[in-house]
């Protein structure tokens, strides 16, 4: 197999683990592994943030949490070729290393994990971690039919590296929170994943890396996106039970924003991701939208009791 290099550094720099000025930057795997067995050995508990890079406000929000929660800190920055279709923005994601270990180093993590391509994916590379098409092959599953291949292959990879107690992501990435939980499961990794709150700007958008994109007037129309959401969340706690009234009313309202086009609009199960005839338990509503060149995903998860 053959794989883009996708180093956030030269290939000289990415010949060993080494201490830049704050967090310690390891690049390769048998380095990994031996600083992690070395914290295990002793007795020390280890937390993994699986990044891209190009680190925002969501992201450390997560670094601080597993901070809170366990010994030891890494943080992976890899842009993973394996997840990116044809025609999609791998060349042209945001890619700023320094700033990436600065902020990591105001963070106090313990190590910054950036391999190059392919030290992780080595010539020969030939495996793929596929998760059940009920999980995969539905909401961003059907425009992007490879995509949860590639996160599942990543995912595992990272944590079989880094043999972490707890794994954090966040929910804005929901369809991939339950792929991670079902293949942590599935493998027997031993970890636990960590789904916490979504971070916004003050008007409402969801941290994202690729928000530096959006034109100023898309940047104007995005916040319809999560005001579309919670349009949603208080439909359902008002009372409302219909899927197709409820998809209607979220669809009109990212309507309103002539810069938005919709990709999908879903209300479904929140644990299996199955569609739902009675809007019932907990209830996830999610959207994909594109705004010119840049596609947006967001969410809401709300519970509605039975029989209410």
């Amino acid at each position: 197999m053959t794989v883009e290099a996708t180093s956030h550094q030269s290939g000289a720099e990415a010949s060993k683990a080494r201490r830049v000025r704050g967090a310690k930057v390891i690049t390769t795997l048998k380095e990994m592994r031996l600083t992690v067995e070395r914290w295990r050995r002793n007795g020390k508990t280890v937390a993994l943030v699986p990044t891209m890079g190009a680190l925002h406000e969501g992201h450390l929000s997560l670094i601080r949490e597993a901070r809170k929660s366990c010994d030891r800190v890494i943080v992976s920055l890899f842009v993973n070729p394996l997840q990116f279709g044809a025609g999609e923005d791998f060349g042209e994601y945001p890619r700023d290393f320094k700033r990436d270990h600065r902020l990591l180093t105001a963070e106090k993590a313990d190590a910054l994990f950036a391999p190059a391509a392919e030290e992780l994916y080595p010539e020969g590379f030939d495996t793929r971690v596929v998760v059940g098409d009920r999980l995969t092959q539905t909401l961003c599953g059907l425009s992007r039919p490879t995509h949860f291949i590639g996160v599942a292959t990543v995912v595992t990879k990272l944590i079989s590296l880094t043999r972490p107690h707890q794994v954090y992501f966040g929910q804005k990435d929901f369809q991939q929170t339950l792929v991670a939980r079902r293949l942590v499961a599935d493998l027997n990794l031993g970890c636990e994943v960590m789904v916490l709150p979504t971070v916004r700007e003050t008007d409402g958008l969801a941290k994202s890396t690729r928000n530096v994109y959006l034109s100023q007037e898309e940047r104007l129309a995005a916040p319809g996106i999560y005001q579309a959401l919670k349009l949603a969340e208080g439909m359902l706690q008002v009372g409302e039970r219909n899927p197709q009234d409820l998809i209607e009313a979220v669809r009109k309202r990212l309507r309103n924003e002539t810069a938005i086009e919709i990709e999908y609009i879903a209300a479904k199960n929140a644990e299996t991701l199955e569609d739902l005839n009675i809007l019932t338990g907990n209830v996830l509503v999610a959207v994909a939208v594109r705004l010119g060149r840049v596609r947006l995903i967001d969410n809401v998860v709300v519970s509605v009791p039975a029989g209410s």
